[in-house]
């Protein structure tokens, strides 16, 4: 599933006139720049969730020929948000047994067929793909890399699994975590989030709350490049990068 209901707000007049999932990388858009990348990886049933400028996604779609069967999760009467957009779409997972969720504006070269593989092997409800970044929102996850909790650093916030650690003070050695950047790619079992109600929530959210009875697991990457092409400058250091390679 890729996620391109989003508004784009960061890329300011890039997303005027246009969603943010057509911004151009070196001449493609990230949505395509995206669906290449997963075809290349084996995946042929792809989900796109659509908000704004939505139909101009549609339009796309069905105007370029890719070795994939796409399928439109229309949410144009309603943004969901990244776990409401999932919720939504959970009906169309239905022939898999597992679903790689996958941010439009994430540019990498992990390797997902081994991830996928490793991850259908293995007993976990999802794997989160994260890295040692400089962020200030991280997951938390314990000693086995099970997630217990998640921060935004700059609020001083915490969101805890067990509601019993928030009473205990961040900077306790009791607190035994370790934080981890979050990639904006996650694995779960295709059914994972099929009894939550269809509204606007966080997938973060809805993960803290899976994480109390399933297998929340991180999964820690090292790919040749990772791009977050959240903001203008993030697309230009991209491109450069890119192109150099």
């Amino acid at each position: 599933m890729i996620l391109a209901a989003g508004l784009g707000t960061r890329l300011k007049s890039l997303t005027h006139d246009n969603p943010k999932a057509l911004v151009e990388l070196n001449g493609k858009p990230l949505l395509q720049h995206c669906i290449e990348n997963l075809t290349d990886n084996g995946f042929h049933h792809i989900v796109i969730n659509v908000h704004h400028f939505g139909e101009q996604i549609i339009d796309f779609v069905e105007h370029h020929h890719f070795d994939a069967d796409i399928q439109i999760s229309d949410e144009r009467k309603q943004l969901l948000d990244t776990g409401g957009g999932i919720i939504k779409a959970t009906p169309l997972f239905k022939d898999s047994k597992a679903v790689l969720v996958h941010n439009v504006d994430i540019i990498s070269n992990v390797n997902f067929v081994d991830i996928n593989r490793q991850f259908l092997d293995s007993e976990d409800d999802a794997w989160l793909l994260t890295q040692n970044r400089e962020t200030n929102r991280n997951f938390l996850f314990n000693t086995e890399n099970q997630l217990i909790g998640w921060t935004n650093k700059a609020e001083q916030q915490f969101k805890w699994v067990d509601e019993k650690r928030s009473g205990i003070s961040t900077g306790s050695t009791l607190l035994d975590y370790n934080e981890q950047a979050f990639c904006g790619l996650h694995f779960f079992r295709s059914d994972l989030f099929a009894e939550f109600e269809c509204k606007p929530q966080s997938v973060i959210d809805l993960y803290l709350q899976l994480a109390k009875t399933k297998r929340i697991i991180s999964k820690h990457i090292h790919p040749d490049y990772w791009f977050d092409l959240g903001k203008p400058e993030q697309l230009t250091a991209a491109e450069k990068f890119l192109n150099e390679k």
